[in-house]
């Protein structure tokens, strides 16, 4: 089998539109207005692409602790994987949104997570592909026969209490992927506390592509996590488990295969502060 992409420009998958063994996901949301993403895609899509929304698919309903975005069902999240055709360790999922990778990224961890590694984000993303002229059309594919059986990696995972232990340990990296400002608490527009897990070190995830949502090169990828390549451990989080899986991505290409997600993130963590 050839060696997994992690990353596909648009005109490769313009190649392989009418691949059976290719599934493109359109992954675009708001996180202020969360029905704009479906409308959207309603509106213009890759051709063949089905519609996956971070709140609905991607995510369980939030309690009050355990973040803003928990893990999906996964049971649930299998039956609409096979609905639209994914075989497990078979099908290449490609994955794009308009927002560089913010939400693409979850259901690339997420696909990994749950044991299937043939998935690849859309370099460039939407806008990419819109201007790169590749066409576009409105039309909502049939469901497809699939056949997604889930086998999650628990030890990808970390939860609050295990935050709590390892957060001082010189050996453990926590990495807080949210912008600057909201890590350093001088801004906060979602969560009811400003801050950051004492300890954590901030990387912002935006770092890993450029303005326009293409991915910078892999040495640039290489040079975000050069100062935490000896950490026995590295524990990444963001608000609520989604942008999180931006710069774990990042360090999936940059060759660090080891970091763990804390899903709950900041929203989850400030929860027990209130």
């Amino acid at each position: 089998m050839e060696k997994i992409q992690c990353v596909v420009s648009p005109y490769w998958l313009w190649e392989r539109l009418h691949d059976p063994q290719v599934v493109v996901v359109d992954c675009r949301f708001q996180l202020a207005n969360p029905q704009w993403g479906y409308q959207q895609y309603l509106a213009s899509h890759v051709p063949g692409a089905y519609y996956l929304d971070l709140e609905k698919d991607l995510s369980a309903s939030p309690n009050k602790h355990g973040g803003r975005h928990p893990l999906p069902d996964r049971d649930l999240l299998a039956q609409k994987l096979t609905s639209i055709g994914i075989v497990s360790g078979e099908t290449l999922v490609v994955a794009y949104d308009d927002s560089r990778f913010a939400f693409a990224a979850r259901l690339w961890w997420l696909l990994r997570y749950l044991g299937h590694d043939r998935v690849a984000l859309l370099d460039g993303g939407w806008q990419g592909w819109i201007a790169d002229g590749y066409p576009v059309c409105d039309a909502i594919p049939a469901p497809k026969s699939g056949n997604f059986a889930p086998n999650p990696q628990p030890d990808w995972i970390v939860d609050i209490e295990t935050v709590k232990a390892k957060k001082d340990s010189p050996s453990v990296v926590l990495l807080d992927s949210r912008d600057g400002d909201r890590y350093r608490g001088e801004r906060e527009p979602i969560d009811p506390i400003a801050g950051h897990i004492p300890g954590a070190v901030n990387s912002p995830w935006q770092l890993v592509s450029n303005e326009r949502g293409y991915l910078q090169p892999l040495s640039r990828q290489q040079q975000l996590w050069a100062d935490y390549q000896q950490a026995e451990e590295i524990i990444v989080y963001c608000g609520s488990g989604v942008t999180a899986c931006v710069n774990l991505f990042s360090m999936e290409l940059a060759g660090i295969h080891t970091a763990k997600l804390y899903p709950g993130g900041w929203s989850d963590w400030c929860s027990y502060l209130t």
